[in-house]
C-alpha cells in the first residue's frame, strides 16, 4: 500500500506539515524559558540528526527504498533549521539592517546574519551528494536538493521583495531578521522561481506516472509544496493557521480588563 504514489503524496504532505509545526513549537516554547533554553532544544534534537545521517548512509545501498532516504534527508534538514531558528547557527552578525543600506552593502549585511546557516545547509547538500554519488539510491540527495533550492529561492525573493511576508512565527533569537526583508512588488526573480519550480513538479510527476515509484511522488509533493509557499508570498491566504497549534497559548492581560489577550 505504501508503494501507491497517492499514499506517498499524503505522507509527504503530513510530514511537511507536522515537522514544520514541531520545530516551531520547540523554538517558540524555548522563547519563554530563559537563557540557554534554545541551545538545550538544539542539543535535544541531536538524535534526530544522527538518525538522519545513519538513515541516509544505510538507504544509499537500498535500491528500492523511498521512505527511509526521504525521511533521513528531512531529519538532517530539520535539525539544521532547528539550529537556525534557535539562534545557534546563524551568522557572524545579529544586528538589524544598517540604516539606508543599499545594493551590495545591503546584500553583504544580509549575508552576515545568515552565513553560517547557509554554509551548513550547503555542506549538507555536498555531503549527501558525495554519499549517494554512484549509489543504488540517491533519493536522500534529491530530497535535500529540492529543499535547498527552494529555500535559497525563497530567501532571495524575500530579500528582493514580495508583497506578503509572514513574520509571526519568528522566534526571539531571530527578531532582527524582518529588517532585512523587503515588502513590496515582486522582483524579476519571482517569475523565474515559479517557472523553475513548476517545471520541476512536472518532471517529478511525469516520472511518477511512467515508473509508478513512490520516491518520485514524494519529490513531486515536496516540490509542489515549495511552489505553494512561493505563491503564498503574493496571494493573501491565512497560511499561518496551518501551524497555529505550534504557538504558545495567549496569556490573559489583566491590565486590559476581562477578555483581553496578548502574547
Amino acid at each position: 500500500m505504501l508503494d501507491n504514489p497517492w499514499i506517498a503524496a499524503l505522507i509527504a504532505l503530513f510530514t511537511w506539515w507536522f515537522s514544520t509545526g514541531a520545530i516551531l513549537w520547540a523554538v517558540k516554547r524555548a522563547d519563554g524559558q530563559g537563557r540557554g533554553a534554545h541551545g538545550r532544544v538544539v542539543l535535544a534534537g541531536l538524535p534526530v540528526l544522527v538518525a538522519g545521517v545513519a538513515g541516509a548512509i544505510v538507504s544509499a545501498d537500498m535500491g528500492g527504498a523511498a521512505y527511509l532516504p526521504f525521511l533521513s534527508a528531512l531529519a538532517i534538514w530539520g535539525w539544521i533549521e532547528l539550529a537556525f531558528l534557535a539562534g545557534c547557527v546563524t551568522g557572524p552578525s545579529r544586528a538589524p539592517m544598517p540604516h539606508l543600506a543599499r545594493g551590495g552593502a545591503r546584500f553583504r549585511a544580509a549575508w552576515s546574519v545568515l552565513a553560517w546557516h547557509e554554509l551548513l545547509l550547503t555542506a549538507g547538500l555536498a555531503g549527501l551528494f558525495w554519499l549517494t554519488r554512484g549509489a543504488a539510491n540517491d533519493l536522500a540527495f534529491w530530497t535535500y536538493a529540492v529543499l535547498w533550492g527552494a529555500r535559497i529561492s525563497a530567501k532571495m525573493n524575500i530579500f528582493l521583495g514580495v508583497p506578503r511576508i509572514n513574520v509571526e512565527f519568528l522566534p526571539a533569537p531571530l527578531a532582527h531578521l524582518p529588517s532585512y526583508f523587503r515588502r513590496g512588488p515582486v522582483s524579476w526573480l519571482f517569475p523565474v522561481s515559479i517557472l523553475g519550480l513548476t517545471a520541476a513538479v512536472y518532471c517529478w510527476m511525469e516520472r511518477t506516472v511512467v515508473t509508478g515509484e513512490a520516491g518520485f511522488a514524494l519529490l513531486a509533493t515536496l516540490t509542489g509544496l515549495a511552489l505553494l509557499e512561493h505563491w503564498l508570498m503574493v496571494v493573501p491566504l491565512p497560511d499561518e493557521r496551518l501551524w497555529r497549534w505550534a504557538l504558545p497559548a495567549p496569556k490573559t492581560d489583566l491590565r486590559k480588563g476581562e477578555g483581553g489577550h496578548g502574547f
